[in-house]
């Protein structure tokens, strides 16, 4: 029949036993081939880098990544789940510098460009066989065996493509421009790139002392970058605003009105006031003499984009080194100062040649100061950008670098982004909507050298084209190899003859940015458009993807640039983001913090499934999720550990029946009501999940699940225990079994694209062992479909009730401590609407209550006791407030509830004044009567008898004892349908007991005698309510006779 289920919850050795049966039979592979004619559902996965190790925040993407294509597979579409490898860019240089020994872009020359190239080839799969084995381990299915990877020929062709369409359409550019720049790589970044890198710094500024020309006085301006200094060339104020000259000790300054208190820490006195525009034109002397301007220089400018909220209302102004910068000197005509060189390094005309320029800040300080020019250098707190990659601060530099025309497409980006289902939506309308609000041009080359190569060559005439294919640079060029490869140095020795003046042209030094190569995998993973046009227009745009909250500035935009650019349509339909996994106090995970949790190490310990429910369950998928063991053990507890252990019950009892669920029918019209009830939950948990995971709400569809396994396993059965404990095969056992069978199965198809591994198990053992015909796994089932003929929302509602009034029963008895194992005599309820008897036989075997009873008014038992609430009464009536305490203590409970009720408030009067208390204004509890105990909220109270009968406490003794010896039974490890003899001694009161109700507590444990006297076999001594015993557990013998 079924296999024996073990009860442990070690799910890791079982996964490892899965996921060999999934490859062993191919069941991923089935999967997509059973679909090959199905409506198209196209997931994009976005490519991860394999020359680094996968970490904890992968399992995250993993498995939402892995569980919507289940879940869509499922419904019945074909799935395309294509892996991808981002194989281009710094980290892979980054990687193979370090393991060369080489440090920078010197060294990798000397070293020699090809060898360079190929180590980085190679370099890019150091990692391929842990994240192939990572993505196996965690469930994540998709095609690795013919993945896209981004340094092969095909890619890049159909990047050079995309490339020319922008060239054509005049949006690819050459400019000097003011780039963020890592001065340690070489080679400007995009702002997306720029916005990954940001760490807070603290960082000494300069508030510098410019002597004004032909003046006594000096000009106080403020810079967060003091190597700036040297090469400034201009201030500048904001035009608008006031500024004044003052004297302050021995000094007069130049500086905005509004912070002279923030910045002068001593007295002083006004001399003149201007507006900034007063000041445009007045000269001053240069801080330093390195250089000497043919332009003219040193002098106060105007620009509205110097604010007061800090430093002087003044700022230096170095047009090398800034964006505004840049705008004024160009507005002014001023000269170009630029002393540091694309090292990062200050140049040979300083004093301090040869030192990188963040590092001279302090030197340029001192120096200042020795010459009475620096009046002080506050330390600054703020967001400094570093290289996303190598981790060295990025300083603003001008220099010659390819952009593309973003600002030219900016609303066309943010007509396509509208289109698309943000989850959640505040990211797409804020995040990334306000990103696309401030869109710049997209810095698209790097002076690198593993990359794809930017498609452009340009002719000493001046002459400039893009190549848009192999087949085009072949048909230009009188030199380029048949088996050409697209990367350096080999694409840097083919030129094309230039069409305007016949020369030969040479292709530009640059490669492009690694986020160009990701973002074009919608179409560069097909070899798009020179081939499989068709198979690419089935597959685009994206119905999913989704990844983590820092690709907002990353792939995510990317992808969206590229389409809009090339196509003018957003490239995917649905996005969840998600958010960035800490440690278990919120921090951010890091090597060097030692708080970095290995996923490997992870998945080995907990198991996939029980990662895979934590990251589902836990938290919406966009907030920040805290990752430590006891949150996932206690995940996998709730709701794992309750599926397995009432699957474990069902496969217990059916093979004891041997029951075989193929040779029964669920009869819906003749089950019970728990019956009825169990598979109108089933079914509403069908429609409740289907819509959730169709809307991509993932929590919402775990809890669901959850809770349904709560209700099947601590309501259905334990309330249908006796059912399947009934000797032979009546038709109420048939229907309690093809009920839980019905359940257990349905649950585990629905649950199966959480949880792939343990819901397999489930299936093979009780769908596969027993019908031959049923689909091979469950992942190649479809996603059940609820019968809404099962669905009874009046019976979920009764029975919703009947849980409720439980769980305040079970409160009830908890405050009035009295163990559930006691019976009571009676218990009253008030709730909207009486239940029937069925409901209310349920409630006292629950309970433990020998009679409910339905009653409009609970009055008799409770009342309400009332305190003022101190925060509204005491503004209003402070000096009443003893009397009014004095007046609450002493008022009749209920009359006074309803007159709130009907007036809405309570009215006193103390010596001639009026007092009227407002519910807002009082504090109500609920008092009990002496002898009982409520519990309640707004639509049910319930009150339990507390008044113990000598008759209610000796059955207590009964079902004490009846608990005891089962216990005793499973610690003297006897089987379910094992009989006992049962022995007690030590206590008459108890031996009483025993005697006066043996024949139900025999019944009970299956026990065929109680002997009083000495205790005999497995013994325990007890304390039962007070009373001390000692008892015995015995296995009857059975002897079997054999037949000569």
């Amino acid at each position: 029949m079924y296999n024996k289920v073990p009860t442990d919850l070690n799910f890791v050795a079982r996964e490892k036993e899965v996921e060999k049966f999934w490859e062993d039979h191919d069941i991923f592979q089935k999967s997509i081939d059973n679909r090959k004619k199905a409506e198209t559902y196209t997931f994009y996965d976005g490519p991860p880098t394999a020359n680094g190790k996968p970490h904890i925040g992968h399992v995250l993407t993993r498995v939402i990544k892995d569980m919507i294509p289940r879940y869509r597979t499922m419904k019945g579409c074909d799935v395309p789940r294509k892996a991808g490898w981002d194989t281009h860019g710094l980290p892979v240089e980054l990687e193979v510098e370090k393991m060369l020994g080489l440090d920078g872009k010197e060294q990798i020359e000397e070293y020699g460009l090809e060898p360079f190239i190929k180590h980085c080839k190679e370099s890019v799969w150091k990692y391929k066989g842990m994240w192939e084995d990572f993505s196996k381990t965690v469930g994540f299915w998709a095609d690795m065996d013919d993945p896209y990877v981004t340094y092969e020929n095909y890619y890049i062709e159909s990047e050079w493509w995309a490339l020319k369409q922008i060239w054509e359409k005049g949006l690819l550019y050459k400019g000097f421009k003011i780039v963020p720049y890592c001065p340690r790589c070489g080679t400007p970044l995009s702002s997306h790139e720029v916005a990954q890198g940001y760490k807070d710094v603290k960082e000494r500024s300069a508030i510098a002392r410019f002597k004004v020309k032909g003046e006594d006085a000096y000009i106080l301006a403020w810079t967060t970058t003091p190597w700036t200094l040297p090469s400034n060339v201009a201030l500048c104020v904001n035009p608008n605003e006031s500024y004044v000259k003052v004297k302050n000790g021995d000094y007069t300054y130049y500086l905005a009105e509004a912070l002279c208190d923030t910045v002068l820490n001593s007295e002083y006195t006004v001399l003149e006031r201007f507006t900034g525009k007063d000041l445009e034109f007045k000269e001053y002397e240069p801080l330093f003499d390195f250089v000497h301007p043919a332009k003219k220089a040193y002098y106060v400018t105007c620009d509205t984009y110097v604010t007061l909220t800090d430093g002087t209302g003044v700022v230096h102004i170095a047009p090398a080194f800034g964006e505004d910068d840049s705008k004024v000197g160009r507005k002014y005509d001023l000269p170009f100062v630029q002393l540091v060189d694309s090292k990062g390094e200050m140049t040979k005309e300083t004093k301090w040649a040869g030192t990188f320029c963040k590092k001279a800040d302090p030197l340029v300080l001192k120096d200042l100061e020795e010459r009475g020019l620096l009046f002080s250098a506050p330390v600054f707190e703020h967001s400094y950008p570093h290289c996303w990659r190598c981790d060295t601060p990025l300083i603003y530099y001008a220099r010659e670098s390819w952009f593309i025309k973003m600002t030219d497409v900016k609303e066309d980006l943010i007509r396509n982004n509208n289109t698309i289902n943000w989850i959640p939506e505040s990211i797409g309308k804020g995040r990334f909507g306000d990103w696309l609000e401030n869109v710049q041009d997209w810095g698209i080359s790097r002076n690198r050298y593993w990359g794809t190569p930017l498609n452009v060559w340009e002719c000493e005439c001046g002459h400039q084209h893009a190549i848009g294919s192999i087949e085009e640079l072949k048909s230009m060029s009188p030199n380029c190899p048949d088996d050409i490869e697209l990367h350096r140095p080999y694409i840097d020795a083919v030129t094309i003859t230039c069409p305007k003046c016949g020369k030969q042209m040479k292709r530009v030094p640059e490669v492009i940015d690694c986020w160009f190569d990701s973002g074009s995998m919608p179409f560069a993973q097909h070899h798009y458009p020179f081939e499989n046009k068709e198979l690419f227009e089935q597959q685009f745009p994206a119905d999913f993807i989704s990844e983590a909250v820092d690709q907002t500035r990353g792939w995510f935009y990317s992808l969206l640039a590229i389409s809009t650019l090339i196509f003018n349509k957003a490239p995917y339909k649905n996005v969840i983001v998600l958010g960035h996994v800490q440690d278990e106090n919120g921090q951010k995970m890091s090597k060097s913090k030692g708080n970095a949790v290995d996923p490997f190490q992870a998945l080995e310990e907990f198991g996939a499934d029980a990662i895979r429910w934590y990251f589902y369950i836990n938290s919406a998928p966009w907030l920040p999720n805290r990752f430590h063991g006891k949150a996932v053990m206690e995940g996998q507890r709730k709701f794992m550990g309750t599926l397995w252990n009432t699957y474990a019950f069902f496969v217990l009892y059916a093979n004891i029946d041997e029951f075989d669920a193929t040779k029964y029918k669920l009869e819906y019209d003749k089950l019970p009501v728990m019956d009825k009830w169990l598979l109108s939950k089933l079914n509403t948990l069908i429609k409740t999940v289907d819509g959730n995971l169709g809307n991509y709400q993932i929590p919402e569809a775990a809890r669901a699940l959850q809770e349904f396994v709560d209700d099947m396993s601590n309501w259905y059965v334990r309330r249908s225990r006796e059912r399947f404990w009934a000797k032979g095969m009546e038709q109420d056992k048939i229907n309690a079994y093809m009920t839980l069978y019905t359940a257990l199965v349905t649950v585990s198809k629905v649950a199966a694209p959480m949880i792939p591994f343990m819901t397999e198990e489930i299936y093979q053992n009780l769908v596969c062992n027993i019908d031959k015909n049923a689909p091979e796994s469950i992942h190649l089932c479809d996603y059940p479909v609820a019968d809404e003929s099962c669905i009874d929302e009046k019976l979920e509602d009764n029975m919703d009730e009947v849980l409720k009034i439980v769980v305040m029963g079970r409160a009830a008895r908890n405050t009035a401590n009295i163990k559930n194992r006691q019976p009571i005599g009676r218990m009253f309820v008030k709730a909207p609407h009486e239940l029937s008897v069925f409901y209310q036989e349920i409630i006292e075997e629950e309970l433990n209550v020998k009679t409910v009873v339905f009653t409009d008014d609970v009055r008799d038992f409770t009342s309400y006791s009332f305190k003022p609430q101190l925060k509204t009464v005491g503004p209003k009536y402070g000096k009443q407030l003893n009397n009014i305490r004095k007046a609450l203590s002493e008022v009749d409970g209920n009359t006074a509830m309803d007159t709130l009720n009907e007036k809405g408030a309570l009215t006193f009067e103390f010596d001639g004044s009026e007092v009227v208390l407002t519910k807002e204004d009082l504090l109500i509890d609920t008092a009990q009567m002496e002898g009982y105990v409520s519990e309640g909220d707004n639509t049910v109270t319930v009150v339990l008898d507390t008044n113990l009968t000598p008759e209610l406490i000796e059955e207590g003794f009964v079902r004490e004892l009846i608990s005891k010896i089962q216990t005793m039974r499973k610690e003297a490890g006897f089987e379910v349908m094992d009989h006992i003899l049962i022995t007690s001694e030590g206590n008459e009161k108890i031996a009483g007991i025993l005697e006066a109700h043996g024949e139900v507590i025999k019944s009970e444990v299956l026990a065929e005698d109680i002997t009083l006297g000495k205790a005999a076999g497995y013994t325990k001594e007890w304390n039962i309510n007070g009373e001390n015993v000692t008892l015995g557990v015995e296995k009857v013998q059975r002897i079997e006779t054999v037949n000569q």
